[in-house]
């Protein structure tokens, strides 16, 4: 398997501690149907959309204003033949300040080009990175999934 993990970077105007929280609100930006903490080192919640992806994250890095490390514990896809994809991935936030703007890194290390998925998980990674994390940040204002 190769080392390209999808990752996606964002700039924004907003400080890294305003950057840092809005990662941690991650019912503002992902999903409402979140269950379980998201905002300190050993948290575990889960994620779910309809029947087609269900997941459950550890938070095993957790630096104020800087990173934190999310450890993909358990996952289902109903659209791929290996059902667990994800599992044992970790998804990783670095943020930085740049001049006088912040820099919010998005990395999914193991989400790489050989797994089935990788296009559509991808796609919704930077959607959400780029489109719903973004806002959040910048307005306090994400596009979640709602709760269905």
């Amino acid at each position: 398997m190769n080392a390209q993990n999808f990752s996606a970077t964002i700039t924004v105007d907003q400080t890294p501690d305003e950057a840092f929280a809005a990662v941690n609100n991650v019912r503002g930006w992902w999903s409402e149907e979140i269950e379980g903490g998201t905002d300190k080192l050993g948290d575990e919640f889960t994620y779910h959309y309809k029947d087609v992806h269900r997941c459950k994250m550890k938070l095993t890095e957790f630096i104020p204003g800087r990173k934190v490390v999310w450890l993909v514990v358990d996952n289902f896809f109903n659209f791929t033949q290996d059902k667990s994809e994800w599992k044992d991935t970790e998804i990783i936030f670095e943020i930085s300040r740049k001049s006088d703007k912040t820099e919010v890194h998005f990395t999914h290390r193991g989400l790489v080009p050989e797994y089935e998925c990788f296009e559509v998980c991808s796609s919704a990674w930077g959607s959400y990175v780029n489109g719903s994390l973004r806002s959040l940040i910048a307005t306090g204002k994400g596009k979640p999934n709602r709760k269905e």
